[in-house]
Formats: structure tokens, sequence, C-alpha cells
């Protein structure tokens, strides 16, 4: 019962930062606090771990966030070599 729960748990985090990676990949936006040259009223996103002042939870979060841009990858590539998907243009 507890192996269920904290399974699911750490499933959803996995999907949690994997589309955090899609959103920051995918949008093309890269950096946090700055402005898009051609669109200076955009502003960019990138979750920044630096900011977290405790090393802790920064090394945390900063793992968190590998994990989902590794998950990305993967999926990425399965889809890009998969015969089921065909890119559009």
């Amino acid at each position: 019962m507890v192996l269920g729960r904290i399974t699911h748990y750490v499933v959803d985090a996995v999907l949690l930062s994997t589309v955090i990676a899609g959103v920051k990949r995918s949008s093309g936006f890269t950096s946090v606090g700055r402005t898009r040259t051609e669109n200076p009223t955009l502003t960019l996103f990138r979750p920044d771990a630096s900011k977290i002042t405790d090393p802790t939870a920064r090394s945390i979060a900063e793992k968190f966030l590998a994990v989902g841009e590794t998950v990305f990858d993967m999926v990425q590539g399965t889809v890009v070599n998969s015969s089921y998907f065909k890119r559009s243009t």
C-alpha cells in the first residue's frame, strides 16, 4: 500500500519535471528574467535553481529538473526514430 503510493508520487514528479523540460525546450524560452530582442515585452521561461539559497534544496531542484530533461530526451529520441510519427511542416 505505502510502496504503491510512493511509486505514484515518484511517477507524478517525473511527469511534472518532463513537462517543465518540454515547455523549456519546445517553446524556445531559454532564460529567466531576460527579454527577447525581437519582442522586448516577452519574458522568457526557464526554471532557475540558482535562486534557491539552501544548497540542499537547490541540489534537489537541479536533480529534479535534470530527470525531466533526460526523460524528455528519451521520449523525443524515440518519437523521432519511430515510424508511427511523421514530421509535419
